[in-house]
């Protein structure tokens, strides 16, 4: 089984990318996250395209802003919208959907990004993360959680830590908490397949960040025992970041059982203009 995560930005906006990504990747599931479209309009738009292509879709929308989807030719089962008991900002967000496909519990999340540390923003993060990290404890052993974390997992995710100081996404309750979900027993099959590699899935649009490999790694496939004895691939695929309207994020890659293309590591293609030497390069929002 294949299994890919992608944070679209914008699912109307990318159909151009995504419809011939699924015909050349062939994913069996796919957790999209950020799809700004309610349900019925994100049918109306993709039903009839991905139903030719096998899929059943669980779609869980708001107009603009949000939204997180399962696309699934292994079927869905006991689809559920939102997390039980979940904060809202102020009222509950469309950020997280689960299905059973082929007997794996998917979940597919779109974790808030906190904007600024210590903000209403970033405790607000906190919280849904702890929600999360209860209803996955509560879930069946074959687990596995896809999406944009919102969150980078280690100073290795970034591609400069001294970039970051002051800013979401790298801070000690982030992490704290990530490591909260993860000590339920899900392992994070990127990083375990390459513990030593420097590997991204997020790139700012601005400032030339991706051709320069600026980014960070903060889309996760984090697996329980029982799915994660069955990796035998996982990657990055960077390519799909590349040429006309791409989103912001890669997808991530990961196949169950058998390696359809190979063990092909975590980025393809290597970056065009790498920058390495730590301090060298600022955020394009720092001041």
């Amino acid at each position: 089984m294949r299994i890919a995560t992608w944070n679209v930005n914008s699912i109307k906006q990318r159909v151009p990318r995504l419809l011939p990504w699924l015909d050349e990747r062939r994913p069996d599931v796919v957790c999209l996250q950020e799809t700004k479209l309610a349900d019925d309009a994100f049918r109306d738009l993709l039903g009839e395209e991905l139903a030719d292509r096998g899929y059943a879709v669980a779609a869980h929308g708001e107009a603009t802003w949000n939204g997180v989807a399962i696309l699934s030719r292994v079927g869905l089962e006991d689809v559920e919208k939102g997390l039980a008991g979940a904060p809202g900002f102020p009222h509950p967000e469309a950020r997280a959907v689960s299905t059973t496909c082929d007997g794996i519990r998917v979940v597919s999340v779109y974790v808030p990004n906190g904007r600024v540390p210590d903000s209403e923003h970033y405790r607000y993060k906190l919280d849904w993360l702890g929600s999360l990290r209860e209803m996955i404890a509560a879930g069946p052993e074959a687990t596995i959680v896809c999406g944009d974390m919102n969150i980078a997992p280690t100073d290795d995710d970034v591609f400069d830590p001294d970039a970051y100081v002051g800013q979401t996404h790298v801070t000690a309750p982030e992490r704290a908490a990530l490591a909260e979900l993860q000590a339920l027993g899900l392992r994070d099959v990127v990083r375990d397949r390459w513990p030593n590699e420097r590997v991204f899935t997020y790139w700012d649009y601005r400032a030339g960040m991706f051709h320069q490999d600026l980014g960070m790694r903060i889309d996760l496939v984090l697996a329980s025992a029982p799915v994660a004895k069955r990796v035998q691939a996982a990657w990055v695929d960077r390519n799909a970041r590349k040429g006309t309207g791409p989103s912001d994020h890669a997808p991530v890659i990961v196949d169950l059982d058998e390696a359809r293309d190979g063990d092909i590591g975590p980025v393809v293609p290597p970056p065009s203009r790498p920058v390495t030497k730590r301090g060298a390069k600022r955020l394009p929002q720092a001041p």
